[in-house]
């Protein structure tokens, strides 16, 4: 059987994503003749090559497009795997909880005081992320719970628990031709610009990149695009925009998750707090 080490995997990620050896070896801190060679020996040992190269550019082989998807995988789980155990055998660890900002419908406070009432309860730490990355906290270990959106993020390899179910609205400024309307359809919102999220590769936003639900409203107050939005992030309504529903969009819900081979009692306890704190709905996979 044909096995890469770890250290390998890295080597073939950081040319992979660079694809130009000069940069992988400098954010390797090795040197480039050395990243060459050990390429080149994962390539024969694979029998395959990965890269194709010239001498101005460098490009993955379908090979080495499906050895980067899965390779990222597995370096995502081995360290995963190490910051669990570490954790595993701290009794003292704090548990970690991402989501984005503003991205709780209100339920982090009801959360957050549930969980304290219970026993051997640890301090919760919050960590905020970007647009578009609250699932990889969860995979790679960084964060041991999240509060996420779907349809919007990929809840694949991880446990959750609907936790919210909500319409969306379409954020627009007052002078819009939606303001004074009570509805609009997803058709209509044909030809608006639409925001490009920060770190969303393969969005079809034609308007402004923005980062996060502030600088969105900020776009929209200028007459620069207009947006969809899970009805909770922008509740209360910020000034200077206005929400209308969209009837026809798919419903959003907010979800607890955290990685499926996750069994740790510090997780279990959370997610066993945050269940019974409230009479939540639709929960799709049971707490590890």
């Amino acid at each position: 059987m044909v096995e890469l080490e770890t250290r390998e995997l890295e080597y073939f990620i950081a040319v992979a994503d660079e694809l130009h050896f000069g940069r992988a070896a400098d954010r390797l801190s090795i040197a480039q003749p050395a990243l060459s060679k050990a390429i080149r020996r994962i390539e024969a040992r694979l029998g395959s090559p990965l890269f194709i190269r010239s001498s101005r550019h460098v490009s993955l082989t379908p090979a080495g497009e499906a050895l980067r998807e899965h390779g990222r995988h597995a370096l995502n789980a081995v360290s995963a795997a190490v910051r669990s155990a570490r954790r595993a055998g701290d009794t003292e660890a704090h548990l970690r909880l991402v989501l984005k900002p503003g991205g709780d419908a209100g339920l982090l406070s009801g959360i957050l005081a549930g969980y304290a009432q219970r026993p051997h309860a640890r301090r919760v730490d919050i960590l905020f992320s970007g647009p578009a990355d609250r699932t990889d906290f969860l995979r790679d270990g960084r964060a041991d719970v999240g509060l996420l959106y779907a349809p919007f993020d990929d809840l694949d390899g991880l446990a959750h628990e609907t936790l919210r179910t909500e319409d969306r609205v379409v954020i627009v400024p007052p002078g819009h031709r939606f303001a004074g309307r009570r509805s609009v359809r997803m058709s209509e919102l044909e030809g608006e610009s639409l925001p490009r999220w920060k770190g969303v590769p393969g969005g079809d936003g034609t308007g402004p990149e923005v980062a996060d639900v502030v600088q969105l409203v900020d776009m929209i107050r200028l007459g620069r695009m207009v947006g969809v939005l899970p009805r909770s992030l922008v509740e209360p309504t910020r000034r200077g925009v206005v929400c209308v529903p969209v009837i026809d969009a798919p419903p959003s819900r907010l979800v607890l998750a955290w990685n499926e081979q996750d069994r740790r009692p510090l997780v279990a306890s959370f997610v066993a707090a945050v269940l019974e704190t409230k009479s939540y709905e639709g929960g799709t996979q049971s707490a590890p």
